[in-house]
């Protein structure tokens, strides 16, 4: 308290002088209506600034969880998607999923499962994507991997938690694709050199193709037909063959990829047992 006193009496001039600044302003904005505009207006913009600010701030740390949020609706909408069902030809009902049939009775086909991007490269030859799901959380080799965009490649292998997928940007990869306009197929590859271009092969001279056709995953593929692969940008005569060699551009962009979806066809593994029983008769 004698501290408190002490600096009274030293500032005590100081103190005086503040109190009547103070005072006059207060008496100034009060009854002079110019002077009480001025100040509303700068306390105003002062104020929705710090709230803008404040506000920015507040829903940066709450925008990882509507970023999850989001993916959970989006994978709810995606498998209940018509095309991830098909007629049943028998009447077993599937016990992997909260969704066995739709409303017109038909079986589901696909399962999408939301999965987070840890590691990615485009650079290499050969590129490979880790993702933050493994074997715990229903994932297995050989499933699809899709982007909100379009089709990004096939799980290779798995572990508890995570899972490590060839990229379409791979020189190894191969995916059956087909023509949005004519329903050709062919097949999309990669050459290793750009990539922002894919190459279509196998799609006959005979097929009218044009700059800004449209390229889809055929019903041969692993992936649910009809899935957005690119866009033709140019296209070329193979001089030792009869067929085109298209160049297209993905309608994803790789080097930006965050989130993906993985996809179980739940009918794969009795149609490769079907197959496989076909290739021991011949």
């Amino acid at each position: 308290m004698r501290n408190l006193f002490a600096f009274i009496r030293r500032y005590s001039v100081l103190l005086f002088f503040l109190i009547l600044e103070i005072t006059s302003f207060l008496l100034l904005i009060r009854y002079n209506r110019f002077h009480q505009a001025a100040y509303m207006d700068a306390a105003g913009e002062i104020t929705g600034r710090v709230q803008s600010k404040y506000g920015m701030v507040e829903s940066y740390f709450y925008l990882r969880k509507e970023n999850r949020d989001l993916r959970n609706k989006l994978t709810d909408l995606q498998n209940r998607l018509a095309e991830n069902f098909q007629n049943p030809d028998t009447t077993v009902l599937l016990k992997t999923d909260s969704i066995p049939l739709d409303t017109t009775g038909r079986l589901r086909k696909y399962q999408y499962m939301d999965a987070e991007v840890v590691n990615n490269s485009t650079s290499l030859p050969t590129n490979y994507i880790t993702i933050y799901r493994g074997s715990k959380q229903g994932l297995e080799p050989g499933m699809v991997v899709l982007g909100p965009k379009g089709v990004i490649g096939v799980l290779l292998d798995v572990s508890e938690n995570f899972g490590t997928v060839m990229s379409m940007l791979h020189r190894q990869s191969r995916i059956s694709a087909s023509l949005k306009k004519t329903g050709e197929s062919g097949r999309i590859e990669w050459d290793g050199m750009d990539p922002h271009k894919v190459q279509l092969r196998d799609i006959p001279k005979s097929v009218k193709v044009v700059k800004g056709d449209t390229v889809l995953t055929s019903p041969y593929s692993d992936f649910p037909p009809g899935i957005v692969i690119g866009v033709v940008e140019q296209v070329f005569l193979e001089k030792s063959t009869n067929n085109y060699l298209l160049q297209v551009r993905p309608s994803t962009d790789f080097s930006s990829i965050r989130n993906v979806f993985v996809v179980k066809n739940l009918q794969r593994d009795e149609q490769l047992e079907l197959e496989k029983r076909l290739s021991k008769k011949k």
